[in-house]
């Protein structure tokens, strides 16, 4: 046996474990370098600097393709891609990052130049166009000329037939690029701008990893070298890709983690990666949780990748005061600088690893340098002299939301997806998740929690756990489930079985162990780009083991909430797993603790656990964790090389087999700060507007996956949001301006016409005279009721595919008036005592001159909105539950209290005096607004504005309303929830009868889409904050009697002072996703020429 080294070579750090012939274990860290992890072998076998390393077997885990992308510099690369879409990537999925930022910043495309060739496929493989060989070969020797170095294809349907993308690259090789990079071979499924991007990083990071990693083998004769991918399985130099590595170092820990869950029959479990920037949370049961589509820094993958939820709470997490709350993060003050306890004199901000040493949840006696806890005390005083509250306050203050904020983020990867997180065991590890374990723990009601002794290189020692393994993925063509198609589908997966265990033999197998191969198929019904991946075992006689639609109906019951027993089952894609089925034996950890021959104590803060009046405990002791008895009793602090664990009062310790630290909670205590509910706590303003947030996010997973309309599944066109009990929005998800500023609107209209709600009741309605946007967008309100009074409502909006009207889709271009564009549903109860009044909607929608198409279709998609209101009352249930309802109630106060002085205070920094701006629709309309700013108070007025007009580009009042709340809280220009108290101050006059508040019969299909856009241009244009924008949704409606099609498109965003605008994106009212062009060719009866920028 030789020398075995595990790596994780981090931004920061590079971990390496050694583990030597005769077993032992032993442990370095370095900082990153290129040569990092030869500084660690080196360093683990005492070699010196430039001596050779003998041979050894190295696993490795590594950041450098994920730097690369975050810092945009890989490899130079062109793309080749089918005429008319040079700019399909660019574009993408037209969606904005940040809803409310009038500079809108994406990240650069990877390519330098893109060239359009007349390649071209139909849906089916057949070719429409195939390439000019001498014109294509012109360019690519121009582009060799110019730098650049490697280049990606990518040719409309190459997934179906490849021929076209494989002549371009054999040209390309032939002119000498090495690098080419086809989009069929690492991602061979429908979807062109995710496939694309794909390929492009592939292009990008992959020469760049292959130039690192030949660096590394030339120091390393004679080894084996094996890289963890984002899968959590490991690979060959040469099978290490760009699109595999992004995940590379947290895959290990995910690994690691799940190993230790299963030794110690602690499933299901969280994994809390908690380092310097950031932390990684997963869940795990029985294997590894892969997902096959995500996005990072800007770029669509389709490559599998462990399913890992990252928060911005890490050790160097910035505290600070902002907008009158308490905030921890974004920002970091990473490793350079550093927290101001590091010492570093450039370091200026407090960061969660400042305020832990302060509050005695972190030692510096075994910590690698000297803390210097006076700058860290220097700092929490003057923050707590400028806000006239003691130090302590202030630190267990951010102590709380950093609390709140990652245990946010563990719900969203357990409660978010139908888990009880209670039922959970927590996995902790990185260098900082000791210190926050235990409030973690008693936060989320979890009563188990795991630390393993190498807890602080866990990545590191997921890469020696790791088996080598493959997946290998194919297009299935959306072929209806039946015993035919498994048996057509046969040579495909026995052909993907053969390319698995091909890449498995290039990585040598001495031991002979054997070779594990899975095979899988993606169901989804037709007409759906949402699927459900499921294991296809098939007997002797190649018949499947089991009945695929019965198991699929099974889980998308338990996933989604329904069944579409109408529509058929399509298999969409046909995958195969493979892995080396290898032996993992004991470590045995080497090394010996530092003398501890006199007792140490320390002073601690453990909040409500302590038991004391303050929170404080004074003789806590310190211990060894290498000298810890079989159990020990909370408080403590335990210390390791690599970490500091915090044992809260109310745990109880106890050391497993493997040295790995088994706490239980004891005693549950829950942290209710002293302060009466009328009293605004800036902590728990923060901490309650981050709730309030992640009930509407909750409310909204629960809609995207239950919901039946591509509208509100793949679209994302569709909101949720939290109210108080007169209907004011307290809190929302990032979802569509123009729903979330209309729905309060549309819940007291439902409160005004049922004033003597009772518990259990629903009620549903898309009137536009009552806060509805156009009829399409349906609006379900609940309301909320504690002990049988009304507290609270909730809602969500989304936009149906049809609602009726005289065109399928019920966005009309030439409508008239409203009946014309479809059934109007005015506040009509839809759940009475909890009893679904299915009849009377169905009457309601079938109803009138022209009714809906498929309304059962909107009662599935009804019933997915009920289901999202119902997650939503029953968090603010549990929140009432444990926090009180007064003080509940007295939050949504202060919220909008917040945002009306945030507000005000952004309008004060405009100097006083009187604005006027005036714009016309295509057809001469006029819209008119005066302003008028006195002293941080705001009058609007739209005198002047034209008349209804006869045709749909009439904005219904809650629309207009919108409008102006979108604008306030953009110019506010800070994260705080988007409510009602952004109104508070403002007067707005809007003329009864006119344009932007039309009758109660007016057709509105437009004023919706192209209306709401233009007034926010008005709005903006008056303040001189912005030039405008394309002021238009750029919807696009087609169809017949056998299908409606309907999309909004993208387009210019407007210069600021210093900025230039952005192309090729959403603006203000929406941020819709756009169908991708191969789904829509693939769906519709129609080819798509062109997708470009002007």
């Amino acid at each position: 046996m030789r020398w075995q080294f595990w790596i994780d070579r981090g931004g920061t750090f590079t971990d390496c474990l050694g583990r030597a012939p005769d077993g032992r274990l032993e442990v370095a860290k370095v900082l990153s370098s290129d040569r990092a992890p030869l500084l660690g072998i080196r360093q683990l076998q005492g070699l010196a600097e430039d001596a050779a390393i003998p041979p050894c077997d190295v696993r490795m885990g590594t950041t450098v393709a994920t730097n690369a992308l975050l810092e945009r510099r890989g490899a130079a690369m062109g793309l080749i891609i089918t005429r008319g879409f040079a700019d399909a990537l660019r574009i993408g999925t037209q969606a904005r990052p940040d809803i409310f930022a009038l500079n809108i910043e994406r990240p650069d495309v990877l390519y330098r130049e893109v060239y359009e060739v007349d390649a071209r496929l139909d849906p089916h493989g057949n070719i429409l166009s195939a390439p000019s060989a001498p014109e294509l070969a012109d360019t690519l020797e121009a582009w060799r000329a110019s730098g650049i170095r490697s280049v990606a294809v990518v040719v409309l349907h190459s997934y179906v037939n490849p021929s076209l993308e494989l002549q371009i690259a054999d040209l390309a090789r032939a002119l000498g690029f090495d690098d080419v990079y086809p989009s069929h071979q690492i991602a061979r499924e429908l979807g062109l701008t995710a496939r694309g991007d794909t390929a492009t990083l592939d292009a990008y990071l992959t020469p760049l990893l292959r130039d690192y990693l030949r660096a590394l083998e030339t120091e390393l004769p004679g080894s084996s070298l094996r890289l963890m991918q984002s899968s959590g399985a490991l690979t060959d130099a040469h099978g290490f890709r760009g699109p595999d590595a992004i995940l590379s170092g947290p895959a290990g820990g995910v690994v690691a983690y799940a190993a230790i869950a299963r030794r110690h029959d602690a499933l299901p479990a969280i994994g809390f990666d908690m380092g310097g920037t950031s932390t990684d949370v997963s869940r795990y049961m029985h294997d590894l949780p892969l997902i096959f589509s995500t996005e990072t820094a800007g770029v669509r993958l389709r490559a599998p990748s462990l399913d890992i939820h990252t928060v911005a709470a890490g050790g160097g997490s910035i505290c600070q005061w902002r907008d009158g709350r308490f905030q921890v993060g974004p920002e970091s003050a990473g490793a350079d600088p550093g927290p101001l306890c590091y010492g570093k004199p450039d370091a200026t901000q407090l960061s969660i690893t400042d305020i832990n040493l302060v509050l005695g949840r972190l030692s510096d006696v075994r910590f690698p340098f000297e803390l210097d806890v006076t700058r860290a005390e220097r700092a929490l005083d003057e923050l707590a002299c400028q806000l006239q509250m003691s130090a302590d306050e202030v630190a267990t203050g951010f102590f709380r939301v950093a609390t709140h904020n990652m245990a946010a983020a563990i719900r969203k990867v357990s409660v978010a997806r139908g888990y009880d997180v209670r039922e959970h065991s927590l996995v902790v590890f990185g260098g900082a998740g000791g210190q926050h374990a235990c409030a973690l723990a008693r936060e989320l009601g979890i009563r188990r929690i795991l630390i393993h002794p190498l807890s602080g290189v866990l990545s590191a020692y997921g890469m020696g756990l790791a088996d080598v393994g493959s997946h290998r993925a194919r297009d299935a063509g959306r072929v209806e489930l039946s015993a035919a198609a498994l048996r057509d589908l046969e040579p495909t997966l026995t052909e993907l079985e053969a390319e698995a265990r091909r890449e498995l033999a290039r990585t040598p197998n001495p031991e002979g162990h054997p070779v594990e191969v899975r095979r899988f198929l993606d169901l989804g019904y037709v007409g759906s780009e949402t699927f459900i991946t499921l294991e296809h075992e098939s007997n002797p006689e190649g018949e499947p083991a089991r009945d695929l639609k019965t198991a699929f109906e099974r889980d998308h019951l338990r996933l989604f909430g329904y069944l579409r027993e109408a529509r058929g089952v399509v298999v969409a894609q046909a995958r195969v797993r493979a892995r080396v089925l290898t032996s993992h034996p004991e470590i045995q950890l080497e090394g010996q603790p530092p003398a501890n021959d006199r007792e140490l104590r320390s002073r601690v803060w453990f909040g409500d656990a302590a038991g004391t009046t303050d929170g404080w405990v004074a003789d806590v002791p310190v211990l060894w964790r290498e000298q810890l008895s079989e159990r020990t009793t909370g408080p403590a602090l335990i210390l390791d090389a690599t970490g500091c664990v915090v044992l809260d009062p109310g745990f109880e310790l106890s050391v497993l087999d493997d040295g790995s630290l088994d706490l239980r909670a004891v005693r549950a205590t829950v942290d209710k700060p002293n302060s009466a509910p009328e009293d605004r706590d800036p902590v728990r303003l923060e901490i309650f507007g981050n709730h309030f947030m992640s009930i509407a996010e909750q409310m909204g997973h629960v809609l995207e996956r239950t919901a039946l309309s591509t509208n509100i599944r793949e679209r994302l066109d569709f909101s949720c949001a939290v109210f108080d009990p007169h209907g004011n929005i307290v809190a929302n998800a990032p979802h569509i301006p123009v729903h979330l500023g209309a729905m309060g609107e549309s819940v007291r209209a439902t409160l005004l016409a049922h004033p003597e709600m009772e518990p259990g009741s629903v009620f549903v309605t898309n009137d536009p005279a009552g806060g509805g946007s156009h009829l399409p967008d349906v609006t379900v309100v609940s309301p909320v009721f504690i002990a049988d009074r009304l507290e609270f409502f909730v809602a969500s909006r989304g936009h149906h595919s049809d609602i009726g009207g005289i065109t399928p889709g019920s966005m009309p271009p030439f409508s008239r008036c409203l009946a014309e564009e479809g059934v109007v549903l005015r506040c009509l109860p839809l759940v009475r005592a909890g009893e679904l009044l299915e009849d009377d909607l169905l009457a309601a929608l079938t109803s009138g001159p022209h009714p809906a198409r498929a309304p059962n279709d909107n009662l599935a998609d009804l019933l997915a909105q009920v289901a999202a209101n119902a997650k939503g009352a029953a968090l603010l249930e549990e929140l009432c539950d444990a926090q009180g309802v007064g003080v509940v109630r007295a939050y949504m106060k202060h919220i909008q209290d917040n945002a009306a002085e945030l507000v005000r205070a952004r309008l004060l920094q405009i100097p006083d005096g009187d604005f006027r701006f005036t714009d016309r629709l295509d057809d001469g309309a006029r819209i008119q607004v005066a302003l008028r700013i006195r002293r941080g108070e705001l009058e609007i007025d739209f005198s002047g504005t034209s008349p209804a007009v006869p045709t749909n580009l009439n904005a219904p009042r809650a629309v207009t309303i919108a409008a102006v709340l979108y604008v306030l809280r953009a110019l506010v220009g800070h994260p705080i929830p988007l409510n009602a108290g952004c109104l508070r101050g403002v007067r707005i006059t809007l003329p009864a009868g006119s344009l932007l508040d039309p009758p109660a019969d007016a057709a509105v299909a437009g004023g919706n889409v192209e209306t709401s856009q233009r007034v926010v241009d008005v709005l903006l244009g008056a303040l001189g904050v912005v030039a405008a924008s394309q002021g238009t949704m750029n919807n696009l409606t087609f169809g017949d009697d056998s299908f409606g099609y309907y999309e909004t498109i993208a387009g210019g965003a407007g210069a600021g002072a210093s900025f230039p605008g952005a192309s090729g994106v959403h603006t203000h009212m929406t941020n819709t996703r756009i169908t991708d062009p191969e789904v829509l060719e693939h769906r519709f009866p129609v080819r798509l020429l062109q997708f470009a920028l002007r």
